[in-house]
Formats: structure tokens, C-alpha cells, sequence
């Protein structure tokens, strides 16, 4: 299996993928939920190991967006928070399994491989639309009025972004968290970015659609 270990604690994530690994498994490891959604934007899993309390962005959280985005890889949460409704909030999340700490190793491993076995859900692969816009995180293919269009990895994620939350205005702030995670680049990357995204989305048609608003952020509108 191809996992992902999301654990803010070093000591307890290297213990998980020294253990994985010595079992055969392929890992990786990001240390808050902003990294993971980084990782999972670039990167495709079998599996993901899920702690709760994290700083910057927490479990629940993340998988919440993660599964916003179309990412259907099965998750299990590991947490020492063990109240029913503790639980609950991780399955309605979007979370497919919950291992409360401290917990047997044999235990975790026999759960990650019935979650790959399983394989990613089907019941979040819907693509995204807004008005004559169509995106499809998961294949990584967006269409306007029908027509194809051409976006590189990092415009799309962001187009990705905006569509999952429109109309509503996305600050500049969380696209750069959400996309770059600790990896922030300059204003001019982003800049570069978005007139990217503005040049296939809105250039060949006759009504635009990505919104600047000066000092607060982006959004889509309808045409």
C-alpha cells in the first residue's frame, strides 16, 4: 500500500511508518492538514492515517476539504478523542474508519488494508459545477460551456477552489494555504496564477467569470 501519515506528533508518526514500512508498505508523511492537502493535490494514496488535533488546519477539516476537492481516498482517523460523538463528527467528515490511542500496530495494519481493499469512495466523484462551469478535481479536467479547457496543475487547484466555494469570495490568504501550504511563494507567483487561470477560463468567451476583488480576493460569478 501507498500511505499517508497526517501526525502533528514526530514521534508518533515515525513510529507508524517505521513500523509500515518495515512491513512494506511505501510512505509519506505530512506533519498538518495544509501539507496533506498539498501532498494529495500532487500525489495519489491507497490510504490515509488521519489525527484530529493538529495545528494550522485540523482532521476534520482537512478531509473536509479533501473530499470537497473529489479526493475519494479512503481515511482513517487516529485520535485519542474517544467520544461517541467524537466518532461521529470523524464519519460525517468523510472519514471511513476510526482507531482510538493507544492502539495495536497489527490492529492498524489489518484496518488500512480492508480500507484498500475497499478502495476509494464513489459517493463524492461528482464534479463541481457552477453555472456553464464544470470541474472535475478528480480527473483533473474542467470544461466551460462544453468547451475544454487547457489549465496548468496549480491554476486548476485554485479554479478547483473557487468553484467548490462559489459564489462565495475566497481570500488570497487561503488560496496560498491551502495550495502551497508552508511553501508560500511571492505575490507575483500567484499573480502569474491567476492571469493563467483568467487567460483559459474567461479569455475565450465573452462574459468573465474569475472576479478580482482588490484586497480581499477572488471569486467566480455567473456570466
Amino acid at each position: 500500500m501507498r500511505i499517508l501519515v497526517v501526525e502533528d506528533n514526530p514521534q508518533v508518526a515515525e513510529t507508524i511508518m517505521d513500523y509500515l514500512e518495515l512491513a512494506g508498505h511505501s510512505m509519506d508523511c505530512a506533519y498538518h492538514g495544509q501539507a496533506a492537502l498539498q501532498l494529495l493535490a500532487e500525489q495519489r494514496f491507497d490510504v490515509i492515517i488521519m489525527d484530529v488535533m493538529m495545528p494550522r488546519l485540523d482532521g476534520l477539516s482537512t478531509v473536509e476539504r479533501l473530499r470537497a476537492d473529489g479526493i475519494a481516498t479512503p481515511v482513517l482517523f487516529l485520535t485519542a478523542r474517544d467520544a461517541l460523538a467524537d466518532k461521529l463528527a470523524g464519519f460525517k467528515a468523510g472519514g471511513d474508519d476510526y482507531l482510538v490511542k493507544p492502539f495495536a500496530m497489527e490492529e492498524l495494519e489489518v484496518r488500512l488494508q480492508a480500507l484498500a481493499l475497499r478502495g476509494p469512495r464513489g459517493d463524492i466523484a461528482a464534479p463541481l459545477r457552477f453555472g456553464e462551469l464544470e470541474v472535475d478535481p478528480a480527473a483533473g479536467r474542467a470544461k466551460r460551456a462544453g468547451v475544454e479547457l487547457k489549465i496548468g496543475k496549480i491554476p486548476f487547484q485554485i479554479l478547483s477552489l473557487l468553484a467548490r466555494r462559489a459564489p462565495a469570495l475566497v481570500s488570497r490568504q487561503e488560496l496560498l494555504d491551502t495550495i502551497w501550504g508552508d511553501d508560500e511563494p511571492d505575490s507575483d507567483a500567484l499573480r502569474s496564477h491567476i492571469y493563467a487561470l483568467r487567460n483559459a477560463l474567461d479569455k475565450p468567451f465573452e462574459h468573465p467569470m474569475l472576479e478580482t476583488l482588490h484586497g480581499q480576493g477572488y471569486r467566480l460569478v455567473t456570466p
